[in-house]
């Protein structure tokens, strides 16, 4: 996935200028309170600054201070490191302790969390050089589209120099040629020509047949198999037939592959995932606990064991060469609801010497989270709604209802923290959602009876609660 500075950044103000506190106040614009846990990601996000800062032999000592984040679930854990990796434009990758399984078990291996880390990073970086080539990738793949289009003459076509007594009718030839050109030139430009037809020389994607058997998955392989058989792969071609805009399309993509050098966009990758990846390794809490002899669960120490080197830093084969985890930023997290940080190995704990609890989320922050965030869900529901034509309105009396029935569900039921604002939502606004497109009355407004009468006997009937809500 790709990730981007936010607008509300200045442009003006660079990102080894943006203070804690600036961190802190650009993560409250998506995430409601939990100001210790920001305040932890700001400090360790500034100290990167200051680690680039520093003479290379001293910055090569610095390792980045790990966080543990300890909180219920739906309390803004990821979404927490997920703005901080788009605040710094950082390769971030989230990914579950529990999915990784000890060596010698069938899983995947936990390296494969710096493989998919790198791949992220190649990505990023690939896209913001499609950014950087895009305008001439345009004009090379209009060229080449104006040639199918309109084919040169012959003789400019054997790049054949007009001479003797052809010479006047050559160059005739050629300016009635560029003319055309530049008519057909502008009608492609406006879209006059998108539903015509040409015929594209692709490449042929078709693959040998041919099966590898492994008891891993091939991603975990980390075979490319392009790279064992180069001659098998991307040297046929065929010619297919496809409307203007579609050509244009493909065209621009395979100019962009030729305007761009994936080896410096590698090489600028792998530096980049190295110095200043972010891995949110949740769920941490599923591998907490000592081996207490046969089972299921016989594998957890393993698994912490098997982590251990790559937070600690350690060099990890990639298909685009070792990469060093000496300074990823790694922020774990989990509910702790059985066990505790202390049931991990004293090893690992030690890797992460930066501790935070995330407190349940009250009515207030509730109320806040529909109304705050630059992208509160009813912002989004009533954007959804609107295309329909529907002018929908929440009053704060529906809102302070919605987050009491929401709290309400939570003590009840499970605590699922702010994802259970997505069901009550869902439930509130069921009617309207499937009615819409049919609605006479166009402008609908949510107050608090609306509410109680959508909600009020589901909440009461647990058992229906816990089937629905």
């Amino acid at each position: 996935m790709v990730f981007y500075l936010p607008e509300s950044i200045d442009t003006a103000t660079s990102l080894d200028e943006l203070t804690p506190r600036q961190i802190v106040t650009e993560l409250d614009k998506y995430v409601v309170g939990q100001n210790d846990a920001k305040r932890s990601v700001a400090v360790a996000l500034r100290n990167r600054m200051r680690r680039q800062k520093l003479t290379p032999e001293l910055a090569e000592e610095i390792l980045p201070k790990n966080i543990i984040m300890i909180g219920p679930t739906g309390v803004g854990k990821t979404e927490i490191a997920r703005r901080l990796a788009r605040l710094t434009n950082s390769p971030f990758l989230k990914v579950e302790a529990s999915r990784f399984t000890e060596v010698g078990y069938v899983g995947r291996d936990v390296e494969s969390m710096i493989r998919d880390l790198v791949e992220v990073s190649i990505d990023m970086v690939r896209e913001e050089r499609v950014d950087e080539v895009a305008e001439k990738a345009e004009q090379n793949a209009e060229e080449r589209l104006l040639d199918l289009l309109l084919p040169p003459p012959a003789p400019l076509r054997r790049h054949e120099k007009p001479g003797g007594n052809g010479e006047e009718q050559a160059a005739a030839a050629l300016e009635q040629f560029q003319r055309t050109r530049e008519k057909l030139r502008a009608q492609l430009r406006e879209g006059k020509l998108d539903e015509r037809e040409v015929e594209v020389e692709v490449r042929d994607r078709s693959f040998p047949a041919f099966e590898i058997i492994s008891s891993q998955g091939i991603e975990e392989m980390d075979i490319n198999i392009k790279d064992i058989l180069p001659g098998l792969f991307g040297q046929r071609s065929k010619k297919r037939r496809m409307r203007v805009t579609e050509a244009m399309d493909y065209l621009i993509q395979e100019e962009e592959n030729k305007l761009i050098d994936m080896d410096q966009v590698t090489r600028i990758a792998v530096e980049r995932a190295e110095q200043s990846g972010i891995i949110f390794l949740d769920e941490i809490d599923k591998i907490a606990g000592r081996e207490r002899g046969h089972g299921p669960d016989v594998s957890r120490e393993g698994v912490q064991r098997d982590i251990l080197p790559i937070v600690e830093g350690t060099t990890v084969n990639t298909r685009y060469g070792m990469v060093r985890t000496d300074h990823i930023l790694f922020i774990a997290a989990g509910a702790f609801h059985v066990s505790k940080p202390s049931d991990l190995i004293p090893e690992l704990q030690g890797r992460f010497p930066i501790r935070v609890e995330l407190h349940s989320l009250t009515v207030n922050d509730f109320i806040r989270i529909l109304k705050e965030p630059k992208s509160a869900l009813v912002k989004q529901y009533t954007a959804l709604l609107e295309t329909e034509g529907i002018k929908l309105s929440f009053t704060d009396e529906a809102l302070e209802a919605i987050a009491k029935f929401s709290a309400a569900v939570n003590e009840q039921t499970e605590n699922i923290g702010a994802r259970r604002l997505h069901t009550i939502m869902e439930k509130l606004l069921d009617e309207i959602s499937f009615e819409g497109p049919d609605l006479k009355k166009k402008t609908v407004r949510i107050d608090g009876d609306y509410v109680q009468k959508q909600l009020a006997d589901i909440v009461k009937n647990q058992d229906l609660s816990r089937y629905i809500l």
